[in-house]
């Protein structure tokens, strides 16, 4: 090769677009991750874990630049900013906010979501058989899951007259479709259902205040991460409350019924690695929910001086005496 066929291929390889250079043979791939929630809890471990049993390896074949917002929404469209400039593979939205500022960013790089309700009346996709576009993953919620807390509570607690539906307007604005599901329960179940939004810790401290009735807990990142200033004031507050995860109860809450965040990762893994091989998202059908846990902690029912009913208590996967 002479000199000037020599230039002339470094002046096509240096004019290949970045995607090209960034997936040759050795390159590792990226997969940017985007987080409501900082917190271990949610399964960062597992999803790290599943990618190597799909052959995916961290300072291997595939880099993870994993973002997060403490459960507060305003940073979330900052490092969204962030991750969709570093030019990523694939992303992995975990919490609906994550899927609202990505989508907004980017209608090619494909997007897994994981821990998300009803992403179809969200607009993320057209349907779950079919999402079409960028994005698929899986979600945490069926339709009769917001009722089942309220028949639960109800189970232990016949004669309250008023439920309180704790969640943040802003990290949860699929709230609306699960307070619906919420009220028809109620009018057969003959109690009051009333929402008591929370957004910072004072108003997770007022309800400490509430001295009637119980609580539901709904998903929502902002309560996860803030679980703590949340348990202490339920606690003041001496009423029964259901909560969307078990780490709530692991934590001194009374009972859960939910999904398992973490199996959600290790779910959306799989899918990761077919989109990396060469699936497209839109090709994916977004999957629901197979699995529920029920878990109960014993220590503080007997604090709260309520009785869990065997048959309640035969059904629970976990129970913390």
């Amino acid at each position: 090769m002479n000199r000037r066929e020599l230039l002339a291929l470094l002046g096509t390889i240096t004019a290949l677009p970045p995607s090209a250079l960034a997936q040759q043979p050795n390159a590792p791939r990226l997969l940017g991750v985007l987080s409501v929630t900082a917190d271990e809890v949610i399964g960062q471990t597992r999803l790290a874990e599943a990618l190597v049993a799909h052959g995916w390896k961290e300072q291997g074949n595939l880099k993870i630049d994993w973002r997060s917002g403490a459960g507060d929404r305003a940073p979330i469209a900052r490092l969204a900013d962030e991750l969709i400039a570093l030019k990523p593979d694939i992303l992995l939205a975990i919490g609906t906010p994550s899927v609202e500022e990505l989508r907004q960013r980017t209608a090619t790089i494909p997007i897994v979501f994981a821990v998300v309700t009803d992403p179809v009346s969200q607009g993320f996709v057209k349907n779950l058989a079919h999402p079409g576009g960028n994005i698929t993953g899986f979600t945490d919620y069926d339709g009769p899951l917001a009722g089942k807390w309220l028949e639960m509570l109800m189970q232990i607690t016949p004669h309250v007259a008023r439920v309180l539906v704790v969640y943040n307007p802003a990290t949860a604005p699929f709230a609306p479709l699960m307070l619906r599901t919420i009220e028809d329960a109620a009018r057969t179940l003959h109690v009051t259902v009333e929402p008591a939004p929370v957004h910072d810790a004072p108003s997770i401290a007022a309800l400490a205040s509430r001295k009637d009735g119980g609580l539901l807990v709904l998903p929502d990142f902002f309560t996860m991460a803030n679980r703590a200033g949340l348990l202490a004031a339920i606690h003041e507050a001496h009423l029964p409350a259901v909560f969307w995860s078990r780490t709530f109860v692991d934590e001194g809450g009374l009972m859960s019924y939910s999904t398992d965040s973490a199996e959600q990762l290790r779910r959306a893994a799989s899918y990761i690695d077919r989109i990396l091989k060469g699936a497209q998202a839109a090709d994916l059908p977004v999957q629901n929910p197979t699995k529920f846990e029920l878990a109960i902690n014993l220590k503080t029912a007997k604090a709260l001086g309520v009785t869990i009913p065997p048959s309640l208590l035969a059904t629970a996967n976990d129970v913390i005496e």
